[in-house]
């Protein structure tokens, strides 16, 4: 064998460990240094500016979802500014963000059901604790799971309502229902 050894990611500059994401269909060492490199600070971005460890962590996921993309289409101009990319990519999904939640306020306020317009419960249910659960939530799981129990919406209509993936609305739901679960004090129970 000739040349020598490949790096190991961990060695490689933002440059070279975005090249390398780019010439591979598949470099999963390197698209995991990628993750490990940015992702404690993309969430830090995230924690300044909305002020939600929930928001911090959805924005962690969208952002490298989309620098991941961007490298493996080689959309990436500049990758010796790879940095610069993924700060940018921080300050448009975070302004998306923005913008997206007056819109699912009013969304929450047309598909809010007044409790007193709520069909009884079939078993009993501490709806004053469950209703104080939900208030606890972070606005954008609360949204999901209103969009989804009350507004009766599948993941499809709330993906596009909130202009984001299904994917993403399934991991905020699950993360939603598994919050309630633990407020409610439910163990055991299996979501889906």
């Amino acid at each position: 064998m000739s040349g020598s050894p490949a790096m190991v990611p961990e060695e490689l500059g933002d440059a070279e460990l975005a090249r390398r994401i780019g010439a591979s269909t598949s470099d999963s060492e390197a698209e995991t240094e990628l993750c490990r490199r940015f992702g404690k600070r993309i969430r830090l971005y995230g924690l300044r500016h909305f002020r939600s460890e929930a928001m911090a962590e959805d924005l962690v996921q969208q952002v490298l979802v989309l620098a991941l993309d961007a490298l493996r289409q080689q959309r990436v101009r500049e990758p010796d500014r790879l940095a610069s990319f993924i700060l940018g990519s921080c300050r448009m999904v975070a302004r998306e963000a923005r913008r997206g939640e007056a819109r699912r306020q009013r969304l929450l306020e047309h598909y809010a059901v007044p409790h007193e317009l709520a069909p009884e419960p079939a078993a009993q249910l501490d709806l004053e604790r469950l209703r104080g659960c939900v208030e606890k939530l972070p606005p954008r799981e609360r949204m999901v799971v209103m969009l989804t129990f009350y507004g009766e919406r599948n993941g499809d209509e709330i993906a596009s309502d909130l202009s984001t993936t299904l994917g993403n609305v399934r991991v905020v739901r699950h993360r939603a229902v598994g919050h309630l679960q633990q407020c409610m004090g439910v163990r055991g129970v299996e979501t889906s």
